[in-house]
């Protein structure tokens, strides 16, 4: 299977077969398969409706799935009630208790176990220090920023110590600047204490940075199970290669000796991508980033001239917009600041560009 690690070495925690989830006529789930290992970070990553929330409540318990399997260290819990699952969870309200202070928020779940008073106090004052809240005890959930009231909610989802920690959306609601620097908090945290982790999230950014591994889904199935470098540099279909990251989606034909034909343009693939060119009619995928600028009179393997028709400044690079062949294909490309400057690209100027071959993806023309 696609979505099992390399490393057998690695311990299975939570195996999920054949599952499907049913409202009504509309199937949800079709078949879904995944294994996660031991404290793994794992991120279900795909558009709205793709079916991602839906499969992280069929793991919690909160849906049960229609048919299909899933088992929790190695206990079958597929019909298991989510009040007799070992789990935390993170929602993307956070859900807190408004009349509750921090402390008893925290504490919540320990009090209902009618644990030791001191007990609770210690576990609570541990979990606070964890998420750097140890003053804010005192204080009632409106008190706090949004990122506090998310800290104060991861907290709580790991007071009882539990063995899968689920994140829906729990970034979302947040600003832009405070979820860039909570994810890595959560990121580290996880980590320091190896609980095994799932996150939904529509978000590519954030599955690109935080998981060890990315479920892509659409449409009720997994697309692609993989690292993040994996998903990005190896897209399994066109639909991952155009939903995470920005990709050029370039009209070719398959051409003699393995070669693609964009227009009079003859480029050379990899062995692997060479398999994939089934039909005459095809798509030449390649990222902006990894499209090179050459000397205009070189004559180098994969390149030939294009004319810059826009040129947009975005800080640390340009995407610059080019136009090939008869004028009109169209080819998105990201230079450094540095190489426009070197290499006098201008709107309205003709540069040899450079699409190197391990670059290059192949898909079937939809």
């Amino acid at each position: 299977m696609n979505d099992l690690k390399s490393d057998t070495q690695d311990k299975l925690y939570l195996q999920i077969r054949s599952l499907v989830k049913k409202f009504g006529t509309f199937t949800a789930l079709k078949n879904i398969s995944l294994d996660v290992f031991d404290g793994e970070f794992v991120c279900f990553l795909g558009p709205s409706g793709c079916g991602k929330t839906t499969l992280l409540r069929a793991i919690a318990g909160l849906d049960i799935q229609t048919s299909g399997h899933i088992s929790q260290a190695g206990k079958d819990i597929s019909a298991l009630p989510a009040s007799e699952r070992d789990f935390g969870i993170v929602f993307q309200s956070y859900a807190l208790f408004p009349n509750l202070t921090v402390n008893d928020n925290v504490g919540y779940g320990l009090v209902n176990l009618r644990s030791n008073k001191s007990a609770v106090k210690e576990r609570v004052e541990e979990l606070l220090s964890l998420v750097g809240l140890l003053d804010q005890g005192e204080k009632y959930p409106a008190q706090l920023s949004g990122g506090q009231q998310q800290r104060v909610a991861l907290a709580r989802a790991l007071a009882m110590s539990p063995g899968l920690l689920l994140l829906d959306e729990p970034l979302s609601a947040l600003d832009a600047k405070v979820r860039v620097h909570l994810r890595h908090e959560m990121k580290d945290l996880q980590r320091r204490l190896g609980v095994t982790t799932i996150m939904v999230t529509h978000d590519q950014e954030e599955a690109l940075t935080m998981a060890d591994r990315i479920v892509v889904m659409n449409d009720g199935v997994i697309e692609q199970v993989g690292t993040p470098e994996e998903i990005y540099r190896q897209p399994a279909s066109a639909f991952v290669a155009d939903f995470v990251g920005t990709m050029n989606f370039l009209k070719a034909e398959k051409g003699e000796n393995g070669q693609v034909l964009l227009g009079h343009h003859a480029l050379n693939v990899n062995k692997a991508e060479q398999q994939k060119m089934n039909g005459r009619d095809i798509l030449a995928c390649v990222r902006p980033e990894d499209i090179a600028v050459r000397n205009v009179d070189e004559t180098t393997p994969n390149s030939f001239i294009a004319k810059v028709t826009e040129l947009e400044f975005l800080g640390s690079f340009c995407r610059a917009s080019l136009t090939y062949g008869d004028g009109d294909s169209e080819l998105s490309a990201d230079f450094s600041i540095n190489l426009v400057r070197d290499k006098n690209v201008q709107v309205g100027s003709d540069i040899r560009v450079a699409l190197p071959e391990n670059s290059i993806h192949i898909f079937p023309k939809g």
